[in-house]
């Protein structure tokens, strides 16, 4: 058995008994500083290994959870990865590029967009050059199929007179705190969903929320945030440490689809015709802070974005600023 692979066995049966106790991170270099002098082989149990895709699959995720990946950036790749397992039911080494052109050929006619198509050959991308990289296979038979070229589109925040509409449609203390932290923070709905009430520094008014690829970093509450998630830790009797709570019960954290359901419940109060989600709301305020001045590489800090082209999107939504400077450097 390759080392690397024993290290992520170890690793996922460490994990199901101990879960979040244990640092996978460092208990990975411990054993590859242990094993660095032994070799490993496979016990042979068999002469013929039968589709052993699922197997991969397996590791490969396992190997994406100890480099820090999300849980639903990895759960994303697991219902990617295994329709491709099912409709192949092949060994990783025997998959041609035929295969991969004709499976991508299927999922395009099923109608869906190609910004999906593209998601899935990214992610077949990354397993097979995992695959080859830990000398599974030869070569990753999509070496030869290029990038799906996506169309891309402005995403459209929300104007200034919108989010207010937005506020007055807030009915609960619970709304209105939830609605005010997503957009003087910026973060992500799965960063809300693990924020205690512990992690805010209310003099500094400020936290630290863990990110994608298990980064940490600060983001921001303003004063209007301060005063309306306080209301809401006000009106509260229970002794949870999650910031957002359930109103039934045994009180528990406020899980992602509940979350979501508040900003449906937003939305109905509030009377705008838009699809209003929690995301939404991190564009909106990424694109009122460039409107406002903001330059490009503080917003990517505050969204803890990796690659400031992906900031960049929302600062093609400037187009009042656009015509502004237009206006006042143009010589008539």
């Amino acid at each position: 058995m390759r080392k690397e692979e024993a290290v992520i066995r170890i690793i996922g049966k460490l994990d199901l008994l101990y879960g979040s106790i244990i640092d996978q991170r460092q208990v990975r270099e411990v054993l590859e500083e242990v094993l660095h002098d032994y070799d490993l082989n496979p016990t042979e149990r068999g002469l013929i290994v039968q589709d052993n895709m699922n197997d991969k699959i397996m590791l490969y995720l396992a190997s994406k959870k100890i480099d820090g990946l999300s849980r639903l950036t990895l759960e994303s790749y697991s219902r990617h990865l295994s329709r491709f397992a099912l409709n192949m039911r092949k060994n990783v080494e025997d998959i041609t590029t035929m295969d991969i052109r004709m499976h991508l050929a299927a999922y395009a006619k099923t109608g869906v967009k190609n910004s999906t198509i593209g998601a899935d050959t990214d992610i077949l991308r990354g397993f097979f050059k995992w695959l080859e990289d830990e000398e599974y296979i030869n070569k990753s038979p999509l070496r030869k199929i290029k990038p799906i070229k996506v169309e891309k589109r402005l995403r459209k925040a929300l104007s200034v007179e919108e989010t207010e509409i937005l506020r007055e449609g807030c009915k609960t203390y619970r709304q209105r705190a939830i609605l005010e932290f997503f957009y003087s923070t910026g973060c992500r709905l799965e960063e809300v969903e693990q924020v205690n009430k512990s992690d805010i520094d209310w003099q500094k008014l400020q936290l630290r929320v863990i990110g994608k690829g298990n980064k940490e970093r600060t983001v921001f509450i303003n004063a209007k945030a301060k005063v309306h998630i306080q209301k809401y830790l006000m009106t509260r009797l229970d002794d949870c440490e999650a910031l957002f709570v359930t109103e039934r019960k045994p009180v528990s954290r406020l899980g992602r689809r509940s979350i979501e359901r508040e900003f449906d419940n937003i939305e109905k109060g509030s009377g705008l015709k838009k699809n209003i989600h929690p995301h939404l709301i991190r564009h909106t305020m990424a694109t009122h802070l460039l409107n406002g001045g903001a330059d490009l590489v503080t917003v990517q800090a505050i969204l803890g974005h990796e690659d400031a082209s992906t900031t960049q999107i929302y600062a093609q939504l400037s187009n009042a600023n656009i015509e502004h400077e237009y206006r006042k450097y143009m010589i008539q």
